[in-house]
């Protein structure tokens, strides 16, 4: 258990946070969501796990220093247990043996609830969930990688009050893929992905709230603006009821080098993430020796709280005679828990090979000028350096 609690706490990514996160010991919360409860550990198949319990983020926020809104998770409880005896909401398993919850509805609440809970709390946190895995890629639909309807209007009905109340708005996206996060974004004062973080999710989110995590992670996907963004769209295929065809239209431009190479504005780059702190980036060296490019540059915490930053190091190509992504990501580093003021200093190396490219017959470097970019994302490059390769 203490192991999946630390992997998932390493992975946490912070979304948004206008001078919400982390809450005080204290904090009134009311918690809105069916996952609160039916939090969801893990993904179908392969990425399903058997553990001995699974801590619900209702339950972790239960025993952490927040002042739970009992009131409210009781009424949740109940609509839970009594939906669930309905045929239409009963529990099932999958092909993989996954239990499978269909999708409960949200808006059950009224306005007039709702504003007693905004008058008698600080914060409301509203949990959206989504099960992926083998078998469930994410759809263009309502429900799936959109709000459904009843999402949108139980988030836009929390918005309108608590904001009115002068109370703060934060989301919590249980999920193992990305969703459509554009349209609605602006609703929330925070946005805290805490993915699929197995059987210790609870506690990994009451501590995320609380600060006594301060989030690392970052993204391993781009975030689209819009489903339509994704280059592999068409997936599984044509047809789409029984596919017998499959174009791989992405070509090498796969996740964040179709949205850099060609433009296309992701909702959340890949590698984003934001921390408690701040951290700056400098003193960046570049050399080559013996067939290796090495790097060298320095990372202090700048801000007020201890924490972990994750840097990218991306490699722009020179045009040459193959088409080439705009940048691939070629390294990366995780620094130790820095205490305000507190500098490390990165050393990396990168073969000269993991630079090639496949011509169809075999792998080539080419000759020109390539940049390294050193930064918080794939968008957010601190530092640039540059070296030559003479020839091919």
């Amino acid at each position: 258990a203490r192991i999946a609690y630390l992997a998932g706490a390493e992975g946490v990514v912070l979304l948004k946070n206008n001078a919400t996160l982390p809450l005080g010991n204290g904090t009134r919360i009311a918690v809105f969501g069916t996952g609160q409860i039916e939090t969801i550990k893990g993904g179908t198949g392969s990425g399903d796990t058997h553990p001995k319990y699974t801590i619900s983020i209702i339950e972790g926020i239960r025993e952490s220093a927040l002042k739970l809104d009992e009131s409210l998770a009781k009424t949740y409880r109940e609509y839970i247990e009594e939906m669930r005896t309905k045929e239409d909401y009963k529990p099932r398993k999958d092909s993989w043996g996954t239990v499978i919850k269909p999708k409960l509805p949200e808006n059950f609440l009224s306005k007039e609830e709702i504003e007693h809970l905004a008058q008698n709390n600080d914060v409301a946190v509203v949990v959206i969930s989504r099960i992926s895995g083998e078998g469930y890629d994410r759809k263009p639909v309502k429900g799936d990688f959109y709000l459904s309807d009843d999402e949108r209007e139980l988030l836009e009905r929390i918005s309108e009050i608590f904001h009115s109340f002068d109370r703060k708005v934060i989301v919590v996206l249980n999920i193992g893929s990305p969703v459509e996060v554009v349209s609605w974004r602006n609703l929330a004062d925070g946005i805290l992905l805490a993915w699929q973080a197995g059987q210790e999710t609870g506690r990994i989110v009451a501590d995320v709230l609380t600060g006594k995590i301060n989030p690392s992670g970052k993204l391993p996907v781009t975030f689209p603006m819009d489903y339509s963004d994704v280059p592999s769209w068409n997936f599984p295929g044509e047809p789409e009821d029984n596919p017998e065809k499959v174009t791989y239209v992405e070509d090498i431009f796969v996740g964040y080098r179709y949205y850099d190479t060609f433009g296309v504005e992701p909702a959340y780059e890949f590698g984003f993430g934001l921390s408690y702190t701040e951290f700056e980036y400098d003193d960046l060296e570049v050399s080559i020796e013996n067939g290796v490019l090495k790097l060298s540059y320095s990372i202090t915490n700048s801000g007020a709280r201890p924490g972990k930053e994750v840097s990218q190091v991306y490699v722009k190509p020179p045009r040459g005679k193959l088409d080439k992504p705009f940048q691939e990501l070629k390294a990366f580093h995780k620094t130790k828990m820095l205490e305000p003021g507190e500098t490390e200093k990165i050393n990396l190396e990168i073969p000269l090979n993991d630079l090639s490219s496949f011509d169809g017959e075999k792998w080539l470097l080419e000759a020109g000028t390539y940049e390294v970019r050193i930064g918080a994302s794939s968008k957010d490059i601190r530092l640039k350096g540059f070296f030559v390769l003479e020839k091919d």
